[in-house]
């Protein structure tokens, strides 16, 4: 809305010109979400408490974690409506891209409010069944793939892409629908198995986001993405607005979330932030890139997929617990150094991931 307005008022003076830039609109983004979610942030917090919106801790989870029981959950209400209002202010409405990523963002929120507001609420301990959980989020997640694939006004749009190699560039066709589908839905779970420690998921989100942003904007870019010797796709740069304000947005979450956790962002949060990082991904052609660098929340997946099907062929475990972060606190490590580890690791990963646009 706010770059209407400047295209609007740059005829009375061409310093309004600068919101034009989508770097700026990006940075923007980035601090009018923060800034929303920290003065939002009490409020709701204090809302969550009033109305016993607290977590439930399963009994055969690690001990230390039994005292976070109460603490106020469905927190991922605040990065969504911080991501929502600095979104519609600085992104251009008229782009496709950004109305597709928003969406699916909204949508897989919305299936992780119904699966929260069952648990805390309706004291529901299944909360949403899982085959339902899963339904929804393939209709969402197929209906955006299908969407793109439809309206796509550059071959590039539905190429395939490879990290550290510039030959490869397969036009997948259909098969575009498939890979999209299982980077949306398998990005949006993995997010979720990962969030079980005060901050362990957001920051990696943020870090993650932050270089979405860098691909989505050289990508956008054709004097970039010549340079680079990256597909070209015309108006994806604009998503780099959205990532600004995922950034910010979890920063601000991340105030309050910060080990000792004063609220917990729930399936609403978790949810909707992994399947946010898996549609930009797709739309920006990065979905390897994006298994690179959100290996925390690929290893966390695969602990707890190695876990199950450990114990019904062999009856045995192999971690302790899984998900992977339970594995290392029950063999004594406290929890701030496995956060801490943990987003150690996942910046890393995130440095390795960018270099992919220029070791080719």
């Amino acid at each position: 809305m706010l770059l209407w307005l400047s295209e609007y008022l740059m005829q009375y003076h061409t310093g309004f010109n600068v919101f034009q830039y989508i770097t700026m609109r990006s940075i923007l983004g980035a601090l009018t979400s923060l800034f929303i979610a920290l003065v939002v942030g009490p409020t709701l917090i204090r809302s969550l408490s009033k109305y016993q919106i607290g977590q439930t801790i399963r009994d055969d989870g690690p001990g230390t974690h039994l005292s976070k029981a109460g603490t106020p959950t469905m927190g991922g209400l605040l990065i969504i409506v911080s991501i929502s209002f600095s979104t519609l202010c600085w992104a251009d409405l008229g782009n496709r891209f950004v109305w597709v990523v928003f969406l699916v963002t909204l949508a897989f929120g919305g299936i992780g409010w119904i699966d929260d507001y069952r648990k805390v609420v309706q004291r529901n301990a299944a909360g949403l069944a899982p085959r339902w959980k899963y339904l929804w989020q393939s209709v969402f997640a197929l209906l955006a793939a299908v969407m793109l694939l439809l309206t796509a006004a550059d071959p590039n749009e539905t190429r395939l892409l490879i990290p550290f190699v510039k030959a490869v560039n397969l036009d997948l066709g259909w098969l575009f629908v498939i890979l999209s589908y299982f980077v949306i839905v398998g990005s949006s779970n993995a997010v979720n198995l990962t969030d079980g420690l005060d901050g362990l998921a957001i920051l990696p989100t943020v870090m993650v986001a932050g270089a979405l942003a860098i691909f989505a904007y050289a990508t956008g870019n054709i004097n970039f993405a010549s340079y680079l010797g990256i597909p070209y796709i015309p108006g994806v740069g604009e998503v780099a607005v959205f990532c600004g304000a995922i950034v910010g947005a979890g920063l601000g979450f991340l105030w309050f979330n910060t080990y000792p956790a004063q609220v917990f962002m729930g399936d609403i949060g978790a949810l909707s932030m992994g399947a946010a990082l898996g549609i930009v991904a797709v739309v920006v052609r990065q979905e390897f890139a994006l298994f690179i660098m959100g290996g925390v929340f690929v290893m966390e997946t695969v602990s707890v997929i190695l876990q199950v099907g450990s114990f019904k062929l062999t009856g045995r475990r192999i971690f302790q617990m899984a998900p992977l972060h339970h594995h290392y606190e029950l063999k004594g490590w406290p929890e701030p150094r496995v956060i801490v580890r943990f987003w150690i690791i996942t910046f890393i990963l995130v440095l390795i991931g960018l270099s992919s646009l220029k070791i080719r």
